[in-house]
């Protein structure tokens, strides 16, 4: 693990596998952290270096407690680059990651080869997204229901039934109302990186997940549209497509980052 100072944050990141392939940066959502890449790393990691961020927000991560900014966790994103000495590397975004590794390769072109937004959005203006992440914060005060609620959305229904009750309970644990988990849905709530997508000059493919019930597929395509020559893919998942389909999730990805 090292560790990384960025403005008013103090940060970490992992550094897993070895090769000869551009380095990924894999950037994490609302949650806690970079452990949410565990289960899916592997596939990523045995012929290129992946860099793992725990950005404020996350349980490593440590700050002023201030509101939480795109631009500010871009900034983050581009100084493990710098530091890991991995430029220019290909970044892979998810839910809020997205619009963060947006940001990033716009800010920075020089640090990013490829980019890779999965399940995300532009803008805080689509109100069911607005009226989802207010329940959400609204369930704070109820730890338990607010892993249930997190649960609920992220996962479509077949994967849930799939994995049956003793799965599902169990993974209501991982969404835990932190301070900086509720300070990351609030950023949802106020971002917009629109201005900004006209800037990213690497290639991009925006991954997009027909049955998402958190952040609807609708706003992945809208990406997509912003992003000049983007390509654009879909899964038939739910939200959190790395965890419901990780074999055809890295075949996307890999696909797409190992073309020549």
């Amino acid at each position: 693990m090292t560790t990384l100072t960025v403005g008013n944050a103090r940060i970490a990141y992992r550094t897993v596998g070895s090769g000869p392939g551009p380095a990924l940066v894999l950037v994490h959502g609302v949650g806690p952290g970079s452990i949410m890449w565990d289960g899916i790393v592997d596939r990523f990691s045995r012929d290129r270096t992946v860099l793992l961020p725990d950005l404020a927000g996350s349980d490593p991560a440590e700050d002023d407690g201030a509101p939480l900014t795109i631009e500010a966790l871009a900034a983050q994103v581009s100084a493990v680059i710098e530091d890991a000495g991995a430029a220019p590397a290909d970044v892979l975004g998810f839910s809020l990651g997205s619009p963060i590794a947006a940001a990033a390769a716009a800010l920075r072109p020089g640090l990013v080869r490829r980019l890779v937004p999965v399940a995300g959005l532009t803008h805080a203006h689509d109100e069911y997204v607005r009226q989802l992440m207010t329940t959400w914060l609204g369930l704070a005060g109820n730890p338990e229901s607010f892993g249930r609620f997190a649960t609920l959305t992220a996962y479509d229904r077949a994967f849930l039934n799939a994995i049956g009750h003793e799965g599902v309970e169990q993974s209501h644990g991982f969404m835990r109302p932190t301070d900086g988990v509720q300070r990351l849905i609030d950023l949802v709530l106020r971002l917009d990186v629109r201005d900004l997508l006209p800037a990213i000059q690497a290639p991009t493919l925006v991954v997009g997940c027909t049955r998402d019930a958190t952040i609807p597929v609708e706003n992945h395509r809208e990406m997509a549209e912003a992003i000049a020559g983007s390509e654009y893919a879909e899964l038939d998942t739910g939200h959190v497509a790395p965890v419901e389909r990780p074999d055809e999730f890295a075949e996307v990805v890999r696909a797409f980052l190992d073309r020549r």
